[in-house]
């Protein structure tokens, strides 16, 4: 099928130019109106118990997170002073009603109440404004509206809060994501002219890496008018963009090359390129986006959206990879090697495939298995150990470049306000037998005895510093009672604190109460219990899917689980380095961030799945060539050593400018957005230079024959699904880094063809004689030829089949109209 793909796009290469050229436009003009559509947070599982108590704090008793929190300081003033209060409250007086819903400042209490809103040098003070809007997206359009109203003249004016917040972060993540690729893009194009060899087939990748984000934003705007979308979709856009762009575009350029230098016939290089490379990526992608689904099951919409973007991405890449880079290559032929870099012609020249490094390494491996395996099993087991300690932590302010004016003054206010550091637990008592027309005490009302009793235990329980009524719903029929205690949010502390709340009853008149708990705290526990009952799902699925494309693939029960094997493998040194650089600190210094004492859950969920991808990518290209080689000669010692010679310089390329392209992440303002970059980062270097080049390798030797082991039911399972391509073309392989043939001279080259479409009787398994210096002998009728190689002249040519009686050959017509049977 993809052998005819590849035809078709010859033959129509102009039209498949153009039709391409007018969807990358459309979608780019569609694809830019996702950025006005992020939405910040999601981070939460919708159907926990914190997230209802911050639904009804929003909806019925008031958000204890400020959308807008307003900081004012005067370096002569004090809030006592007539001047000061008159400055603030008709700065905020000033704001227009239908854009705010409530303002809370120091003026509007008495006593004890007020005394949170003033700072200990009584020279600051805040004010908390809770805007209009039912969503995010309204709220964030209702402060774009009134930034810049709040500016108290006289005063200095610093803004905080959750929209605020969402805003800086929103920007925060499009400048890394920009600032990332201005600074590798200078670097890659450099190896991409070094790796390629030609000025224009390094442009290949870079043209495909753009059609891949173009068309990944585009989809990601469409799932915008289904689900929310999050700021960070944008980062896996252009990674994966990026990032499976070169790889597909390595590997489809240099078979395409491969071909093109047998015989200069672009029709059929092309069919072969696709036949082989082309089913190879197609079946990466669709075995990256398995990996990616596995974040569709997560209740987070972070996670989900993340999912949907990365799918999106990987099966856009895949149609330019198949679809756009053939149609390029169809048009440029031979002229892909123009700017050659100098010195490539010299290494064009024929060699033995034997002699190469990946070949070399491959049989050292093969020699000494055991030394290989433990080595680098000691080495990842170094590389995991941190893991093992890990702290999971959610996403706050510290998580912004520490210039930020957000982060400044969330610091600023618990350095230096009452309970500044203090974040509560919220505890909402619902049910129908709480009182309807009860009122907090503040209005003078007499509190129910088993309300007030219910927040005196609260109040004694340890490291509690004090339990008040802080709001009251008729609508919905509930109470909230905030406990302030003297722990740190994520502290053992507090999350034993949240437990033994949660772990309360509370009974009126024999009725039970419902008690949810919510809070920083809580919202961490709550994320934490999600992930971990979601993720064996997670694993169930990805594995499931992964074991069975791989089988259809390859024809092999072993090699499925020996990839998810080697795969997670490469995950686990990852997660092992990020706790060392995060958690710990180590990397603090060199990245310019805060450590928070952990790492941020969802992140690493993240980068679980992509890199789970990325890595399977690698092992498919790795193991189809090495499959090639077993089914040509059934020596699993020749097939991996020769699998590592053709594929071992193309992975190791595509990791190098994989790594170029997401270094830059380190740079970025968010340590979110770091983090993610070096996870990567080592997870794809381990990859490449110790799995794939060693640990592989190495227990393919140990398995030896049964890497190809397969049952004889499954196998009869395996011929109605094999994935292998069908397409009855001729071609012999050849190494990738075997320096391909010259172009035949002119004397020597068949007359052309006259039409474009290419007779049946080529597609048979006869091979075509070119004309050279040493004729090739002719083939039985039904029987194969082994191919030409020049660089093993001298070897004994291995036995020819019996001869048939009739004996046939193609060979093309004398007026060069096509072809016939001789």
């Amino acid at each position: 099928m993809l052998a005819g793909l590849g035809r078709l796009i010859h033959r129509r290469r102009w039209t498949s130019l153009i039709l391409i050229l007018l969807l990358t436009f459309a979608g780019g003009a569609w694809g830019l109106g996702v950025l006005a559509k992020f939405k910040q947070g999601g981070f939460e599982d919708p159907k926990s118990s914190s997230t209802l108590v911050a639904k009804l704090g929003t909806n019925y008793f008031g958000s204890t997170n400020p959308d807008i929190l307003i900081l004012y300081r005067s370096a002569t003033m004090t809030v006592d002073d007539p001047r000061y209060m008159a400055t603030v409250i008709t700065t905020v007086a000033r704001l227009p009603k239908e854009h705010v819903q409530e303002i809370h400042h120091y003026w509007a209490f008495e006593g004890k109440y007020a005394h949170p809103f003033a700072s200990h040098d009584r020279h600051s003070t805040f004010v908390a404004v809770k805007l209009s809007g039912t969503d995010d997206f309204a709220k964030l359009a209702t402060y774009a509206k009134i930034k810049d109203r709040l500016e108290a003249p006289g005063l200095e004016t610093r803004l905080g809060g959750s929209m605020p917040f969402a805003t800086e972060f929103s920007e925060l993540v499009v400048g890394d994501i920009v600032r990332a690729e201005v600074f590798s893009l200078p670097i890659l194009m450099l190896l991409l002219v070094i790796v390629f060899g030609a000025v224009v087939a390094s442009t290949l990748p870079l043209i495909v890496a753009l059609f891949s984000i173009v068309g990944g934003l585009a989809v990601l705007h469409a799932i915008t008018y289904v689900t929310d979308v999050t700021a960070t979709a944008l980062e896996v856009v252009t990674m994966m963009g990026v990032g499976l762009a070169i790889d597909y575009s390595l590997f489809i350029v240099s078979r395409f090359r491969e071909e093109m230098y047998r015989d200069g016939d672009r029709e059929r290089a092309l069919a072969i390129t696709m036949a082989t490379a082309g089913r190879t990526i197609a079946v990466s992608g669709i075995t990256v986006t398995a990996a990616l689904s596995g974040l569709l099951l997560f209740p987070q919409l972070f996670l989900r959206t993340l999912g949907l973007a990365g799918m999106a991405t990987v099966m856009v890449a895949v149609f330019g990879a198949v679809v756009l880079l053939p149609t390029l290559l169809a048009l440029l032929g031979p002229r892909v090697e123009v700017g050659q870099v100098r010195g490539r012609r010299k290494r064009r020249e024929p060699h033995n495939p034997e002699s190469g490094f990946w070949y070399r390494l491959g049989h050292s491996v093969m020699r000494r298995p055991l030394p290989y395996f433990a080595v680098t099993l000691v080495i990842l087991g170094v590389l995991f150990g941190p893991f093992l300690n890990a702290q999971f932590t959610a996403v706050d302010a510290r998580v912004l470049p520490k210039d930020s004016p957000t982060r400044g003054v969330v610091e600023f206010v618990k350095k230096e306000f009452p309970n500044g550091s203090a974040e509560p637990i919220d505890v909402v008592i619902s049910g129908d037998l709480v009182p309807r027309n009860w009122r907090p005490p503040k209005q003078g009302d007499v509190i129910p005895p088993y309300l007030d009793g219910f927040r005196q235990r609260l109040r004694n329980l340890p490291h509690v510093v004090k339990a008040e009524f802080t709001g009251y719903s008729e609508d919905y029929g509930a109470v909230r009672i905030s406990v302030t205690h003297s722990k740190e949010p994520t502290s053992p502390e507090a999350q034993g604190l949240v437990k033994t709340v949660r772990g309360m009853t509370l009974t009126n008149d024999g009725f039970p109460m419902h008690i949810d708990v919510g809070g920083t705290t809580a919202q961490q526990i709550d994320l934490m219990s999600s992930l971990i009952k979601t993720l064996p799902k997670m694993a169930l699925l990805v594995g499931t899917l992964t074991f069975l494309l791989l089988f259809m693939f390859f024809g092999s029960v072993v090699l499925p689980i020996k990839a998810i094997a080697m795969n997670v493998l490469s995950i686990g040194a990852s997660f092992g380095v990020i706790v060392w650089g995060f958690q710990y600190g180590h990397l603090a210094g060199l990245l310019d961030f805060t450590p928070t004492g952990g790492v941020e859950a969802t992140s690493m969920i993240l980068i679980l799945a992509v890199v789970f991808g990325l890595s399977m990518d690698y092992e498919v290209f790795l193991l189809s060539r090495i499959r090639e080689e077993w089914d040509r000669t059934h020596d699993n010692r020749a097939a991996v050593a020769m699998g590592m010679q053709r594929t071992g310089g193309i992975i190791t390329s595509a990791a190098l400018l994989f790594l170029v392209a997401i270094a830059g992440f380190g740079m970025a303002g968010i340590t979110v957005v770091k983090l993610i970059g070096v996870g990567m980062f080592v997870a794809v270097v381990v990859d490449a230079a110790l799995v794939r080049s060693l640990l592989v390798p190495a227990t393919m030797r140990f398995m030896g024959d049964a890497n190809w082991w397969l049952p004889g039911p499954l196998a009869v399972l395996h011929s109605k699904v094999d994935l292998r391509e069908r397409d009855d073309i001729d071609y012999d392989p050849v190494p990738p880094d075997a320096p391909p043939l010259r172009p035949l001279p002119k004397e020597h080259r068949p007359p052309p063809r006259r039409h474009r479409s290419l007779p049946p009787a080529l597609h048979t398994p006869a091979p075509v004689p070119m004309a050279a210096p040493t004729p090739e002998p002719a083939v039985p009728h039904g029987g194969t030829a082994e191919p030409w190689r020049p660089w093993e002249e001298g070897r004994p040519r291995p036995p020819a089949p019996p001869e048939s009686p009739r004996p046939r050959r193609i060979v093309p017509n004398a007026d060069g109209s096509g072809w016939h049977w001789e």
